[in-house]
């Protein structure tokens, strides 16, 4: 079994998967749209990572503001969620993704990755993040 972790953004979808005894999470790659509320390719896309990884659940990063409140994007982010589950039949869990965009810039910063490089990355990378909290909170649980 693997999980998928999901980081979507108004263009683009940051994917992560686990590894098979669900102790890492890997970035894979980012889907890019041309119009935020065109999600037919992108849900073909995450349906075909699906199948070819073997994924079983979701985690989708859920924004919301520092205040603990949620905003536009977390509506959107939850439609999202029911788009997905009907799609894939697969449960999908919302994730807290508070700070994970700011950990994925400064883990780049720290990696010397220039700055006009970091933005075709940190999708993915924040996807990795947002699995990779909730891999180990699943781990910590059962602890």
């Amino acid at each position: 079994m693997r999980i998928m972790g999901l980081d979507f953004g108004s263009k683009t979808v940051g994917v992560a998967v686990s590894d098979a005894l669900l102790l890492t999470a890997q970035g894979v790659e980012i889907i890019r749209r041309k119009e935020e509320n065109k999600l037919r390719q992108t849900l073909a896309r995450i349906e075909a990572l699906i199948e070819e990884y073997e994924v079983e659940e979701l985690v989708l990063g859920l924004p919301k503001h520092m205040n603990g409140t949620e905003g536009v994007r977390a509506e959107l982010t939850e439609e999202f969620k029911d788009k997905l589950e009907r799609r894939t039949g697969l449960p999908v869990v919302l994730w807290d993704e508070r700070l994970t965009t700011v950990s994925a810039d400064k883990t780049m910063m720290e990696a010397g990755i220039r700055r006009e490089n970091r933005k075709e990355y940190v999708d993915m990378l924040a996807a990795v993040f947002i699995l990779q909290g909730y891999l180990d909170r699943r781990r910590f649980e059962k602890a």
